[in-house]
């Protein structure tokens, strides 16, 4: 990589690491409820439900992504894990975000509550165990759970500026890109990858590449990218 690309980079992640970017964007509702977790009117429970929900919504325009998840919000009466741990869900083949259905939503609700009943939070999780035990996908060693990945960044990345931090017993450093078709079309623009496949290796070589320019915290990378997204259009 050329020291103009990357001086660009680091720009780009300084920059657009800044809520003011994020006002509108699906992170604002996990964001929330840190926020009044830090008032002791939410728990760090209510926060990661939320981030399960924005993140798997995560998809389309962002217009749409928020207005889903604020129905979504208000299906819960805002209380998320009070929601879940009910046990009484809305469950139906009406479509709660695009595709996803209601009985979707339920299905996620079933596996947070035995989630729950087992673990105290849902930070000792692999991304495969988050993969299978909470989204109810197959197991994939290919796959590049874009997704989890953006959660756990929501959940890990700490500091103080978008992300939330909440999750203090894991590295930052182990954090790997959420790689959609969007960040893997920039990536290849930015010459951070060749590969083909939009799958985990090419995830762990974008994120190798950020970890290069910002040791220990690779996932920063990732505003950098929104910021190419931005400047380019």
């Amino acid at each position: 990589m050329d020291k103009n690309t990357r001086d660009l980079l680091v720009l780009w992640a300084e920059t657009y690491n800044d809520p003011k970017y994020f006002e509108e964007d699906p992170i604002s509702f996990p964001r929330r409820f840190a926020e009044l977790e830090r008032s002791g009117k939410a728990s760090v429970k209510d926060v990661e439900v939320a981030a399960v929900f924005a993140a798997h919504f995560a998809w389309g325009r962002r217009a749409m992504i928020v207005r889903d998840c604020g129905r979504l919000f208000d299906e819960m009466a805002w209380k998320p894990y009070d929601y879940v741990m009910r046990g009484e869900w809305r469950c139906d083949d009406c479509s709660a975000h695009r595709t996803v259905k209601w009985s979707e939503v339920a299905a996620i609700c079933a596996r947070l509550k035995a989630v729950y009943e087992e673990l105290p939070s849902l930070e000792p999780l692999s991304q495969e165990e988050i993969r299978v035990r909470v989204y109810g996908q197959k197991p994939d060693p290919k796959a590049p759970n874009k997704k989890i990945n953006m959660m756990r960044r929501w959940m890990v990345r700490r500091d103080g500026k978008v992300d939330l931090g909440l999750w203090k017993d894991t590295d930052p450093a182990s954090l790997l890109i959420p790689l959609d078709v969007h960040v893997y079309d920039e990536a290849v623009a930015l010459g951070l990858t060749c590969r083909k496949p939009k799958d985990i290796v090419t995830v762990k070589e974008i994120t190798g590449v950020f970890d290069d320019i910002f040791p220990g915290d690779p996932c920063k990378g990732d505003f950098a990218l929104f910021g190419y997204g931005v400047t380019k259009s």
